[in-house]
């Protein structure tokens, strides 16, 4: 019996009857909330295989609501692609899960009066009623709330660093850019790993830097999250401000030092990931709940690995202050939208969104996670959780995880290393986010222009790191896309945000 012990400080939950049948069906067009009984939802699928209509979560989950669930999976893979069609025809579920925030087609189906606004009706439940004020804002399009925001941590980021590798050389765990730099250079000169090989570097970054990592430490800098909003109120890209461009000033310098990894903008993630177990760099701008990971991949290649991680979560630029930019649109993963021909009149919203409040609680929520009592795991008398069976953990409990409408609703100590540590990181982190202002807003050339005028303000980005081009080049490139869109992208944002902020 394979098993994963995670110490989890809940209370057992009560062992969950499985005498229920089967699902009746689903709610058809115009039920009202006085008569539903069931609930059919559309919702994403991140595993190979759908677990079996009435399997033990499912009909777990239906005690614990009061209703019959019909669930219906979209692949992750091509949810796009099935949900611009279940849009088109208005083939939908109840509920709906829209996780691509972006996606054009789902955005223009919010602002079109398929979805009821639900805002008005969210403090008439006790959880749906707690929904931190700063997701809400990040869910809004235009003003109004289509649905019931997907609840994330706000901000996951932080910078992982080689303890191991600091101890080896007696350096401190840095807390600015400053120290940052430095460490990344002595990794990279001073042989940390001691093996007497120059084999090692600083961080380790990989092809969607610009995006990702890089975007992250150009936070620290001031960038904004994406998009920012100078003093004057325009809305502008964080690729164009000074604060921007000082952090890649600074980061060009430490890939000259050969403190960055010489091939970034090819490497692969899953490459990446290899590069840190095998201790080829030391320091990683990457979710704080990696190390966990990055542990793992080390110790099953070499069991006796020497490798220990410092988790930071509070590296500072000279005299901006503390600031961390979401990863998670300020906490925001998508909508739960409910369809105005599926869920018809304001009892029946009443209805759905009570069947959505109790999927917040943690009864829910850990069947969601972990599954059943006495079926996936077990909780002994120090409140450690076993998942006795992986595959059948991974079978029949793991497609629910990823639609749980809140995954702040508990948080579970862990044995595993540095998981603690990170949730604790991951919490502080919510109090200094920074987030994307143009979240809630629409712009048309956005929706038409930005893939492109984003792509060439990546491969810029590239050039200038690796020395291909200078600065005044980078800057160049930028002033060319004003009029491939960007200005008038600028111009729709920024009426947009003076009037939702007037």
């Amino acid at each position: 019996m394979k098993t994963t012990r995670i110490a989890a400080g809940v209370a057992t939950l009560a062992a969950c009857s499985l005498a229920l049948t089967a699902c009746g069906g689903s709610a058809t067009s115009g039920a009202t909330g006085e008569d539903r009984d069931s609930i059919t939802w559309m919702t994403m699928l991140h595993t190979p295989t759908t677990p079996d209509p009435g399997s033990p979560v499912e009909l777990a989950l239906e005690e614990h609501t009061g209703m019959d669930i019909e669930f219906q999976w979209v692949p992750d893979a091509s949810k796009d692609e099935k949900i611009n069609a279940a849009l088109a025809s208005d083939s939908l579920a109840d509920i709906v899960s829209l996780t691509n925030i972006t996606n054009t087609s789902v955005r223009q189906a919010l602002t079109s009066g398929q979805f009821w606004d639900v805002e008005e009706y969210l403090d008439e439940f006790d959880n749906l009623s707690q929904i931190d004020p700063q997701t809400l804002d990040a869910a809004r399009i235009d003003g109004e709330l289509y649905g019931v925001p997907f609840q994330k941590p706000k901000a996951r980021y932080g910078v992982l660093v080689r303890q191991d590798w600091l101890d080896n050389l007696g350096l401190e765990v840095p807390h600015t850019i400053e120290e940052l730099g430095e460490v990344a250079r002595a990794f990279a000169e001073d042989d940390p790993d001691g093996n007497g090989e120059d084999d090692t570097t600083g961080f380790i970054d990989r092809e969607e830097s610009f995006l990702v990592g890089f975007r992250s430490l150009a936070g620290y800098f001031g960038a904004g999250q994406k998009f920012t909003v100078t003093d004057d109120g325009t809305v502008v890209p964080a690729f164009t401000t000074d604060a921007f461009q000082d952090a890649m000033e600074w980061y060009r310098e430490l890939y000259e030092d050969g403190g960055v990894n010489g091939e970034f903008v090819t490497m692969a993630k899953q490459n990446q990931q290899d590069a840190i177990a095998r201790g080829t760099g030391g320091i990683v701008v990457t979710g704080l709940f990696e190390a966990k990971n990055y542990m793992n991949i080390a110790l099953s290649a070499d069991p006796d690995t020497p490798m220990a991680w410092a988790l930071v979560n509070d590296v500072t630029y000279e005299d901006v202050p503390r600031r961390i930019l979401t990863d998670t649109n300020g906490g925001m993963g998508g909508w739960l939208a409910l369809p105005k021909s599926r869920v018809a009149d304001e009892e029946d919203v009443r209805a759905v969104l009570g069947f959505i409040d109790k999927l917040i609680e943690p009864e829910a929520f850990t069947l969601m996670t972990y599954g059943i009592e006495g079926t996936h795991y077990s909780i002994d008398d120090a409140d450690v959780v076993t998942i006795e069976d992986q595959g059948l953990w991974e079978r029949e409990v793991q497609p629910y995880s990823s639609s749980r409408p809140s995954e702040i609703v508990m948080t579970f100590n862990d044995t595993t290393p540095y998981v603690n540590e990170g949730n604790e990181k991951m919490a502080e982190n919510d109090e200094f986010v920074v987030t994307d202002p143009t979240l809630p807003l629409t712009s048309e050339t956005y929706n038409q222009s930005w893939s492109s005028i984003e792509q060439q303000a990546n491969d810029a980005y590239n050039q200038y790191i690796v020395g291909q081009i200078d600065m005044a080049e980078y800057e160049a490139v930028i002033d060319s896309l004003g009029a491939q869109g960007l200005d008038q992208i600028t111009e729709e944002f920024t009426a947009a945000y003076e009037q939702a902020n007037g």
